[in-house]
C-alpha cells in the first residue's frame, strides 16, 4: 500500500469549505472543528466559532444533506459562563458529541480554556436548543475528549489527551473510566505517541468520536509533527476491540489525510486538518473538519475501504 493510495482513500468535498465566519450572521474571526451528528433527519453541526476577541464559542449549524444550505443559529448558541463556570473564562472550544441512548441525551465533551490551561468539560442536550452543564471532568491539561456511546462492564468510557508537565515523555491518546460521567479513574494510556520522525511521534490526540463498526471502534486522531516550517496536523485510523476498548487490534502506519489545499494550508495557524466529528451512513462516512483554524470543510470516505486500508497498514501485529 503506497502512501497516495492512503491520501486518495478520503474525497474532499468539491465545495470546500462548506462554512466559513462570512456566513455567519453575526461577527467573528473564523469557523472551525465542528461536533456533528444527526437529529431526526437533519444534521447538525456544533461549530467552534472565535470570535475577535480571541475568545471561542459554539454554535449551531443545520443542513437537510449535511453538505449545503446550512441554515446557522443568528446568534451564538453555547456561549462561555465564566460568572457560573470559572473554568470557562477564555471560551470553549473543540465539542465532540456522542449520542447516549441509555440516556436519551447527546453528550457533549468539549474544551474549556480556564486560568491553568484547557481542561475536558461535559453538557448534555435533548434538542441542541438547551444543554445543561456538567461542569469539568477532567483537570488541567487536558483536550481532546469524547466518550463511547456505551457502558463497557457497567462504566463509561472516555477518551482524552493529557499533557504532562515533563514535554519530554510526549503527550499520548488515554482511556479513563466512570460509573456516573462525573467521576473518573482507572486512567491508562490507550494509543502512545511514536517517536522519532514519523508523522505521529511526541503529541496526538483524538478527532471525532469512537465510531462503531463490526469489526470494532474506529478511531481518528491527530499527529502533530514539528518541522523547522512549522506543526503539521494530519490524521491516522487505528481499531480498538468492542468489547474491551483499551484492547488495540489495529493502527495506521501512514497518515491517511493530511493538509494539501490553500484552505489546509493557509490560516490563522496554517497546515491543519482537524476534524471533531463524523457521521457514517450506510457505507458512507462524512468528516467534517476545521482548515487550517479558519474554515469548515467536508471529505467522505468507505469505512469498508477505511477497514481494508487499516488492516493493510496495522502496525500491531
Amino acid at each position: 500500500m503506497t502512501p497516495s493510495r492512503a491520501t486518495e482513500l478520503f474525497h474532499r468535498y468539491g465545495n470546500n469549505p462548506i462554512i466559513t465566519a462570512k456566513d455567519l450572521s453575526y461577527p467573528a474571526n473564523t469557523v472551525f472543528n465542528a461536533g456533528a451528528t444527526k437529529v431526526n433527519q437533519e444534521t447538525v453541526l456544533l461549530m467552534r466559532v472565535e470570535d475577535k476577541r480571541g475568545i471561542s464559542h459554539l454554535t449551531v449549524a443545520r443542513s437537510d444533506n449535511g453538505m449545503d444550505s446550512w441554515r446557522i443559529n443568528s446568534s451564538p448558541t453555547l456561549l462561555a459562563e465564566p460568572k457560573n463556570y470559572p473554568e470557562e473564562i477564555y471560551g470553549i472550544e473543540d465539542p465532540r458529541i456522542t449520542y447516549l441512548e441509555e440516556k436519551k441525551l447527546w453528550a457533549i465533551t468539549y474544551t474549556a480554556y480556564s486560568q491553568a490551561g484547557p481542561l475536558v468539560s461535559l453538557a448534555t442536550t435533548s434538542d441542541f436548543h438547551s444543554f445543561e452543564r456538567q461542569g469539568p471532568v477532567m483537570p488541567p491539561e487536558d483536550k481532546d475528549a469524547a466518550l463511547f456511546p456505551v457502558r463497557f462492564d457497567g462504566r463509561w468510557a472516555m477518551i482524552h489527551r493529557p499533557v504532562s508537565t515533563m514535554p519530554s515523555t510526549g503527550a499520548h491518546i488515554w482511556i479513563s473510566f466512570s460509573p456516573d460521567l462525573k467521576h473518573w479513574g482507572d486512567h491508562r494510556i490507550l494509543i502512545p505517541a511514536r517517536k522519532g520522525g514519523r508523522w505521529d511521534a511526541n503529541k496526538i490526540g483524538l478527532s471525532p468520536p469512537p465510531l462503531k463498526t463490526d469489526e470494532g471502534w474506529l478511531i481518528c486522531y491527530h499527529g502533530v509533527k514539528t518541522t523547522v516550517g512549522g506543526a503539521i496536523y494530519r490524521l491516522g485510523l487505528a481499531l480498538l476491540d468492542l468489547e474491551n476498548p483499551c484492547r488495540m487490534l489495529a493502527r495506521s502506519n501512514e497518515w491517511v489525510f493530511g493538509p494539501r489545499e490553500d484552505y489546509e494550508l493557509f490560516g490563522e495557524v496554517n497546515k491543519v486538518v482537524f476534524p471533531c466529528g463524523w457521521i457514517l451512513e450506510g457505507d458512507e462516512i462524512r468528516m467534517y473538519y476545521g482548515g487550517s483554524d479558519t474554515c469548515l470543510a467536508l471529505a467522505t470516505a468507505s469505512l469498508s475501504e477505511l477497514l481494508a486500508w487499516l488492516k493493510n497498514q496495522n502496525s500491531c501485529e
